[in-house]
């Protein structure tokens, strides 16, 4: 077994030997085809990262030097014209080439503008400072264009020579920097320490600069990640850590000075004061930060070494000296930097492929590589949650901070464990250590070491079961899986609070006791982002932790928690929309929220009904049973990802696929759960083709700390974690000739597809350790042992391959009573009929007493109750009378979902039904249970019509409306009795309509055959 990777106490990597032995394997079909002969490794991986991906088109990625989860990243703050603000959301902006100075900590992809971090900005400026660079409020002094041709971005290292012909080099190791910065000779030379200016301002800042040892120090008081966002940002106005620098120089000042708000002051060395949270005017003007100016007479260059630390000066200074020596340049630590660049990224080695493969993948395989970031010392010190300084756990080598959890836990974290299971060890005993400090509190955005509440659901969960499954264990294993119980079965106070709602609430587990009463978070009562999303995100956490548990051999627990696994169900409505049934929020009454669509975000958190209905990856056999068997739900699929067109779907619309956010980004993979794994391996290679590139707009959307990246690295090897919380991977094609996926433990998996290439996309059959495989998936055991894998690819799709049921991945999660939840009660006979039970979304009654609780037409009218038949079968043979008092639904609208109907051969459906707005036309059309469709019109007079204008029968009239201002009209409106046909030779099951919300059904009976 190979000793763990070890670097981050010191800056000093050993010796890498590449290896470039051409590899010749063959396998399969492929044997008979020299040409297919697999080349050798790609010996340097380094080269092919470009950094600026990702840097335009929203990916929010960042171009500067920075090591593998290092806790310092030296990259531009590039401005649009507003100091409050920044060109990009992370800083750098590729398509706004100006900067106002070169910031020392970034987070990787987040998508709040500002972003996270962007502190100390450090400004080379070729001019005289006549004026507080704080009150160049709109950046038109203080800072400098420059051109992508005069820029280099490389793993490390980041090179720029600003318009005013100053050139900024910059290297970095993992908690300190060295940057080198020429200035045109003879000019006027200062650097500008904006020590204020993170990029989502600052409580507090303050500098000291001593001539005498050619130093300047300091530190800003910070946080906020999220703060300005306007659904609940403000509440993230806050701080939660203090970032100390340490910098010194290789040459003595000429001259020095700082400013405070609008003051500057020449000749002082000290200077303190924050910013704020706020942006443009209220924050505009306010800030502090100091110079130091260089003669460039004779000597034109400065050399700046700095430290950085989250916990105190001293630990800057000492960070500082114990990773950059005194002899040290950019030059040697930016060779070191390569070097652990380029140990990092052979942690998956490939053969084959064209430039245009290579660089999207080693470009994603860095991205993945900078999170989480290291935040402890190297005397092992760390700041907690708490704002108090601690060391590290016993046998715990750094701590970690930067967890977008809702984001990482779909892709990332599973690669940060395949790939590197001691450092994934040594962040989930990090996120332990930030909840045991924030009072056992798992919060699931940590910026640094702060909790932020972003996002929502209990990603902690997934997390760290996912990494015990991938074989992770340097981590108080226990007391982890104790303390997520924990928080995922006693409510806690946050959990009822509002405060950073809807974006940002601070429960994790919001309204946990309404939860676990209703099995499913209530819209209107659960203090989350969206009832339906939370209900997913902690059937997903549910199904961790108690698949956890079994592996731990705790009963009680698994027993607990494994059937909260199936409550996603609860919030599965067959009947809404056509397609068979899709994720919607409900209320706690238990009705669902109207109206709803498809395309809403209602419920939801950044995303749409029609993403979120698939987040079920833990039990994929059950979903498509309740959207009506495999075959129903991979129809919905294809719709899913091609537009009426045929084209395929990249984004831009609500009712298909997004690749550029998380909650859909397993959904190409589902195919091999529903039998059809050509179309996963078809849909994989379209995305990664389509979204993503080379140059700077190659990624999709906001990287997310490395969640977009470890995507497009599963993509290009073939496979996908099946569950997020478990270790089997979902098959593909791979992009490669040959993978070679070391494990950092002395386990090797390797992927060959001989006959790799662009246009073979299909599987054609697969072999793993020598013997013929027909699963489309892998188990645990060869990703936590190590294997070989060979797939066999090609341009035409083998539709025999991994399609036996016997071969589909395994759901982990008992299998249903009813496959099909939430489907209306049977119907009631009475007399000859059958009245049907119906899901009523519009309290279209009040009473006399209470005028103001119904409201049918949406302008505030209503029926009597007192003029309506009671509620039951009694009052009205052959129907079922809704309640007609209180807030309770009693009318239902055809809003173009499915009706279900208790199945049945029926002659006829009779509905109980009025119009409002006008009268009403639409076509019903039934379905049945063999597959076919029938249709007949539907056309309904208005309620306050005197006189039926299309044959309706008045089946209940009533001599008033009631309004919700409490007055009544005296006006007559009716409810009138339709018959629509049916075929009695076919069992009727359900009917659909156009979307006609108009038109309002009282009751609805089937009248049997004869």
């Amino acid at each position: 077994m190979s000793p763990p990777r070890s670097w981050l106490a010191t800056p000093l990597i050993g010796a890498i030997i590449a290896s470039t032995t051409a590899v010749l394997i063959t396998a399969g079909p492929a044997a008979a085809d020299p040409a297919r002969s697999i080349p050798g490794k790609v010996s340097d991986p380094v080269s092919h990262v470009d950094p600026l991906i990702g840097s335009a088109n929203g990916g929010n990625t960042y171009p500067g030097a920075v090591l593998p989860f290092g806790m310092i990243s030296w990259s531009p703050t590039n401005t649009a014209g507003d100091q409050t603000n920044a060109a990009g959301a992370n800083g750098y902006s590729y398509a706004t080439p100006r900067v106002r100075g070169f910031a020392l900590t970034h987070v990787n992809g987040a998508g709040c503008h500002p972003g996270a971090a962007g502190d100390i900005p450090i400004m080379p400026w070729a001019g005289e400072v006549t004026s507080s660079p704080t009150a160049d409020t709109k950046d038109a002094v203080y800072a400098g264009g420059f051109s992508h041709d005069n820029e280099s971005a490389k793993p490390g290292r980041y090179t720029v020579t600003l318009d005013s012909g100053v050139k900024a080099d910059l290297s970095v190791t993992t908690r300190a920097g060295v940057g080198e910065f020429a200035f045109p000779k003879g000019a006027t030379a200062n650097l500008l320490f904006r020590v204020s200016n993170s990029l989502n301002g600052s409580e507090d800042a303050e500098i000291t600069i001593d001539p005498a040892t050619r130093t300047v120090t300091g530190s800003v008081l910070t946080g906020a990640f999220c703060g300005r966002r306007a659904n609940g940002g403000v509440n993230n106005r806050k701080t939660y850590y203090r970032l100390h620098f340490a910098a010194s120089f290789d040459r003595a000042f000429s001259g020095t000075g700082t400013w405070v708000d609008g003051d500057l002051r020449p000749g002082t060395t000290t200077a303190s004061g924050g910013e704020g949270y706020a942006t443009g005017a209220d924050r505009a003007g306010r800030g502090s930060g100091g110079y130091v100016s260089f003669d460039t007479a004779s000597d034109a260059d400065v050399r700046m070494k700095v430290g950085i630390s989250y916990t105190s000066l001293d630990a800057a200074r000492q960070n500082l000296a114990r990773e950059v020596t005194k002899r040290d340049d950019v030059g040697s630590v930016a060779a070191k930097a390569t070097r652990a660049w380029a140990e990092r990224l052979r942690s998956i080695e490939v053969a084959g492929g064209s430039a245009d493969q290579l660089t999207p993948f080693y470009t994603a395989l860095y991205h993945s590589y900078l999170q989480p970031n290291v935040t402890s010392d190297v005397a092992g010190t760390y700041l907690g949650s708490d704002q108090k300084v601690h060391r590290l756990a016993r046998g715990q080598r750094a701590q970690y901070g930067n967890f977008s959890g809702w984001d990482q836990y779909r892709a990332h974290t599973q690669l940060l464990a395949l790939l590197e299971p001691e450092v994934a060890g040594d962040f989930a005993q990090s996120l332990y250590n930030l909840a045991g400090q924030n009072g056992g509190v798992w919060d699931r955005w940590v910026h640094v070491n702060g909790p932020t509440h972003v996002m929502t659901g209990d990603p902690s969960a997934p997390t760290l079961a996912g990494f015990h499954a991938l074989g992770v264990r340097n981590f108080d294993v226990r007391g982890a899986f104790d303390s997520l119980v924990t928080q995922a079965t006693v409510p806690h106070p946050s959990g009822l609070s509002d405060a950073g709602c809807p974006g940002q609430c601070e429960g994790q587990r919001p309204n946990l006791a309404e939860y676990l009463r209703l099995h499913y978070a209530p819209q209107d009562t659960c203090h989350c982002w969206g009832g339906a999303a939370e209900t997913l995100e902690d059937a997903a956490a549910d199904f961790a932790l108690a698949d956890w548990a079994k592996r731990l051999g705790r009963t009680a627990e698994h027993d607990t928690l494994m059937p909260r696994a199936g409550w996603w169900r609860n919030t599965f409505n067959p009947s809404a929309g056509q397609e068979g049934g899709y994720q919607q929020a409900r209320k706690a009454d238990g009705s669902w929220l109207w109206p709803f669509s498809t395309t809403s975000d209602a419920g939801f958190a950044q995303g749409t009904s029609a993403t979120y209905t698939w987040m079920v990856q833990h039990d994929v056999s059950g979903l498509a049973a309740a959207m009506g068997g495999k075959e129903q739900a991979a129809k919905r699929l294809d719709a899913f990802f091609h537009r009426a067109d045929g084209s395929w779907a990249t984004g831009g619309d609500g009712f298909r696929y997004d690749p550029t956010n998380e909650p859909g980004i397993h959904v190409p993979w589902l195919y091999n759960a529903l039998g059809q794994p050509w179309k996963t391996q078809q849909t994989v290679r379209a995305m990664a083709s389509l979204v993503y590139k080379t140059g700077p707009g190659g990624l999709p959307g906001n990287d997310d700390l490395g969640t977009m990246s470890a995507w497009y690295v599963f993509a290009a090897l073939g496979m996908y974690p099946q569950t997020p919380s478990r270790a089997e991977m979902l098959l593909s094609s791979p992009m490669f000739q040959k993978a070679w996926i070391k494990r950092g433990n002395g386990r090797t998996i390797t992927v060959t597809a001989p006959r790799a290439a662009p246009d073979a996309i299909y599987v054609q059959d697969v072999r793993v350790n020598g013997k013929a495989y027909s699963r489309s998936w892998l188990p645990e055991s060869l990703l936590n042992r190590g294997g070989d894998v060979v797939v066999n690819v090609g341009a035409t799709a083998n539709t025999s391959w991994g399609t036996a049921t016997g071969d589909l991945p395994v759901d982990h999660v008992p299998a249903a009573d009813a496959p099909v939840p939430n489907l209306p009660a049977a119907c009631v006979p009475t007399g000859s009929a059958c009245a049907q039970n119906l899901q009523y979304d519009v309290d279209g009654v009040a009473t006399g007493d209470a005028k103001s609780q119904g409201n049918l037409d949406g302008k505030g009218w209503s029926f009597p109750a007192e003029q309506l038949p009671a509620p039951g079968t009694q009052s009205t043979p052959g129907y079922l009378i809704p309640e007609t008092k209180g807030t309770t639904g009693n009318f239902h609208s055809l809003r173009g979902q499915r009706t279900y109907l208790t199945p049945g051969r029926y002659q006829a459906l009779d509905l109980l039904v009025t119009a409002v707005n006008g009268d009403q036309q639409t076509e019903l059309t039934i379905a049945y249970a063999d597959g076919t469709t029938s249709a007949a019109p539907l056309k309904v007079t208005d309620w306050a019509s005197t006189a039926p204008r299309f044959g309706e029968e008045a089946a209940v009239t009533a001599g008033t409306r009631y309004n919700v201002n409490g007055t009544a009209d005296g006006r007559k409106v009716t409810i009138w009795r339709v018959r629509v046909p049916a075929d009695p030779a076919r069992e009727a099951i359900s009917f659909t309509s156009s979307a006609v919300p108009n038109v309002k059904i009282f009751a609805l009976s089937g009248q049997p055959a004869a």
